[in-house]
């Protein structure tokens, strides 16, 4: 049985984690109303845009220019976009994306990955140290992209892929990251960046497609529209992963000051056992020594 004090210290250890549990639980959740109004807001602007920029993609193809967004090559060479977080303590919000990324990997590029062909672009500290002791290429122009999260910063992001992907650098694009559903569901999604896939063709989807009519001209509307939709896609992705982060730490810090609270009842019960024992003792000893004075 431990001793008195090691249990005291071992309460005083408990006390002062639990609140620092409980101080992390309530900046997550400051945090996470301020990235949750974000993306809220971003979300139904970024699928019109995101349905729109397929359509464009398809029409594109109609033109007589080069339509590069949309080429389909032989995938030797592929880029994976992981977007993690720049901290820990979220529970399994970074585990996710990197066992996602992996499993697709061994899914869809095994034969790319045994020739050294997929590349790792991570966002976020804890992406870069994982593929890094990993030995995978990596390019780490952009890993702090979340200490100053910004459109232009992702869009200086997106412009790089962009330019390697027209390059032929990477025959493809794809993009891992978590989805903020509600403070304790995040959602793994992996897109496809590009080339850019065009709409799926139903009997629905033609019934209800819709014949633009562009001003001043086709191909320049186009040609522009595509790199800012893309560029929008990809923030949206950045703050969705930014809130799923704070709402997945969130719920790490409000279940680890419960864990606490619970590990200090039975802390406490010990305490009082071991007290008690020693007290008991005591009497007992007392006793004893007051029958030996007798008998002598």
């Amino acid at each position: 049985m431990p001793s008195l004090k090691e249990v005291k210290n071992r309460i005083t250890s408990v006390m002062s984690t639990q609140q620092i549990t409980k101080a992390m639980k309530m900046v997550a959740a400051a945090k996470l109303r301020r990235s949750q109004d974000r993306i809220t807001q971003i979300r139904p602007f970024a699928q019109k845009l995101s349905s729109l920029l397929k359509n464009l993609s398809a029409a594109q193809s109609n033109m007589d220019g080069d339509n590069w967004y949309s080429v389909v090559r032989e995938e030797k060479k592929i880029l994976i976009i992981a977007v993690s977080s720049d901290r820990g303590l979220c529970g399994s919000f970074n585990t996710n994306v990197m066992k996602g990324v992996l499993r697709l990997i061994e899914e869809k590029y095994t034969a790319q990955y045994a020739k050294g062909n997929v590349t790792i672009l991570p966002v976020g500290r804890k992406a870069t140290e994982f593929f890094s002791k990993r030995k995978f290429p990596i390019i780490t122009d952009y890993t702090t992209l979340y200490a100053k999260l910004t459109f232009e910063n992702a869009s200086n992001a997106v412009e790089h892929v962009i330019a390697s992907f027209k390059e032929g650098k990477f025959d493809k694009v794809e993009l891992v990251y978590n989805e903020f559903k509600n403070v304790a569901t995040q959602i793994l999604r992996t897109e496809q960046v590009l080339p850019i896939l065009a709409p799926e063709t139903t009997a629905d989807s033609n019934a209800n497609q819709v014949d633009y009519i562009y001003q001043p001209d086709q191909e320049e509307i186009i040609t522009g529209l595509i790199p800012k939709s893309l560029k929008v896609q990809f923030f949206k992705a950045l703050l969705d992963s930014n809130a799923a982060e704070n709402g997945a730490r969130m719920t790490a810090m409000d279940k680890a000051t419960d864990n606490a609270g619970e590990l200090l009842k039975q802390l406490r019960l010990t305490y009082n056992r071991t007290r008690q024992a020693a007290i008991t003792k005591e009497i007992l000893e007392i006793v004893g020594g007051a029958e030996a004075l007798k008998s002598s």
